[in-house]
Formats: C-alpha cells, sequence, structure tokens
C-alpha cells in the first residue's frame, strides 16, 4: 500500500512538472507593418488638419511622407492590388487638393479625401471605417 502511494505521488509529480513546462512559454511582440504604421500617423495628422480646418486656418503644405502609401511595407502583401493602387492615387490626389484649396473648398475637399479612405478601406480592412469617419467634418 505504501510503495502504490509512493507511486502515485511520484507519478503526480511528473505531470505537475510538465505542465510548468508549459506556463514558461515565449511571448511574441506584435509589431506594426510601415503601412500601418503611416496610416496611423495620417489619422494624427488629419485629425490636426480637422481642428485647424474648424478654426478657419489653411494648411501649410502636403506631407511628401504620405508618398510613402505606394511603397510602405502591407501587413499583408496581397492586399497592394491594382484596386489598392487607384485608392491611393486617388487619395493622394484628393490630400493634395486640400493643401491648394481655398478657404471656401477646404472643408468640401478634405471630406472628399477622408471618403476615399473610407472607400478604399471598404474593400480591404474594414475594421478602421468608424475611426475614419470621426474624421469628416460636418
Amino acid at each position: 500500500m505504501r510503495r502504490l502511494l509512493i507511486i502515485l505521488i511520484l507519478i503526480s509529480l511528473l505531470f505537475s512538472c510538465k505542465k510548468e513546462e508549459k506556463k514558461n512559454t515565449e511571448l511574441i511582440m506584435y509589431k506594426q507593418s510601415e503601412m500601418a504604421a503611416l496610416m496611423n500617423t495620417m489619422y494624427h495628422v488629419n485629425l490636426d488638419l480637422k481642428e485647424k480646418i474648424l478654426k478657419g486656418q489653411i494648411p501649410d503644405s502636403f506631407p511628401e511622407r504620405y508618398l510613402k502609401i505606394h511603397t510602405a511595407t502591407l501587413t499583408d502583401s496581397t492586399d497592394r492590388t491594382s484596386s489598392f493602387k487607384q485608392f491611393s492615387n486617388l487619395y493622394i490626389q484628393n490630400m493634395k487638393k486640400v493643401y491648394t484649396s481655398s478657404k471656401d473648398s477646404l472643408t468640401t475637399n478634405f471630406n472628399q479625401a477622408v471618403n476615399s479612405c473610407i472607400a478604399c478601406h471598404q474593400t480591404t480592412c474594414t475594421g478602421p471605417i468608424p475611426r475614419i469617419k470621426k474624421l469628416l467634418i460636418k
């Protein structure tokens, strides 16, 4: 009986040690793609731009870093389709209009640029759409 008890204790210790090994797994940190980082930057710049427009200020100059939209590494490289290229060209074109707008057309051109973001995100990566819609000036 005593032997059986000792054997059971040893077996339980063996199994409990294996469970400990599983708990010590390495954590893998998420690394943002270049495109995700660029789009986060564009969002924050456009949020500031929206505030300037609402205060009646005219924006300075087109941020050249936006042109990285054509070359930045995507989270999923298969997303760089002809549709994506067309939408990114449209976005750049619309944003350039914002930076050359008169005060009268500034809000319209800004909303048009934001809507080009929404249109692209409706085809791929729909998650950010509610956040992007907050950029629209009503």
